[in-house]
């Protein structure tokens, strides 16, 4: 099995003169998923090399078994120092496609015209993607074959406003990935603020928040199994 996972480039947080980038924990906990399932992953970024890791993500209180894991694992910490670039991965090289979230991803891979189009693939060609927290907020400009907003219809999930509230960013974010989810005819839902929380409609597959992370990533073997 061949996963890819794709990370933000960018790392600051608007105006605010804050850091941001992707968070570890969304990072981490998919990629031992994947890794123990003895996948073949390929990280990538818009920009390549290392990625920017929003330092709140490393923070005593967020850290996990599997950030701790990560950060212990001189191979996996060579693999995020050596991201490719977005615009050389193809999604014929992969069986699926996973993002991380972090704040970052807002505002580079939501706009991104290569991401776009590479989400793009992956759908057109039956293979499940997955997305987790804030990085579900790259679907904003993604179109199905119909030309309209893949997420018209589709029951998704993502960080929820309130959430948004809750580590007060609100009116710092480009837009929030609810509003945004629900604007382009997505039926959201969510659960509980900061719990485990994974939709899945079809190939598309959402998890709410860091928190979801392992159990979005472990939703998108299955659905690689049983499309295989």
């Amino acid at each position: 099995m061949k996963v890819l996972m794709v990370l933000t480039s960018h790392d600051r947080l608007g105006d605010t003169g804050r850091k941001t980038g992707f968070w570890l924990e969304e990072l981490a906990a998919p990629y031992y998923a994947f890794k123990d399932a003895g996948a073949d992953i390929t990280l990538a970024s818009p920009q390549g090399g290392r990625p920017p890791l929003d330092p709140k993500s490393n923070e005593p209180d967020f850290q996990t078994d599997e950030t701790r894991r990560f950060e212990a694992d001189a191979a996996a910490m060579k693999h995020l120092g050596e991201t490719v670039l977005l615009a050389q991965v193809s999604s014929g090289d992969f069986d699926t496609v996973f993002y991380p979230g972090g704040h970052g991803p807002l505002w580079d891979l939501a706009e991104d015209k290569t991401s776009i189009a590479l989400i793009e693939s992956f759908i057109g060609a039956d293979k499940p993607a997955a997305f987790v927290c804030h990085a579900p907020g790259a679907l904003r400009h993604v179109k199905g074959a119909d030309g309209r907003p893949l997420v018209d219809g589709k029951r998704v999930t993502g960080f929820t406003n309130t959430e948004e509230e809750g580590v007060g960013l609100t009116e710092v974010v480009p837009f929030l990935v609810e509003d945004e989810l629900k604007a382009k005819g997505g039926i959201f839902s969510r659960g509980p603020d900061w719990g485990s929380y994974v939709v899945q409609d079809g190939l598309l597959i959402t998890g709410q928040n860091p928190g979801s992370s392992a159990a979005t990533a472990r939703a998108l073997l299955d659905a690689v199994r049983v499309a295989a």
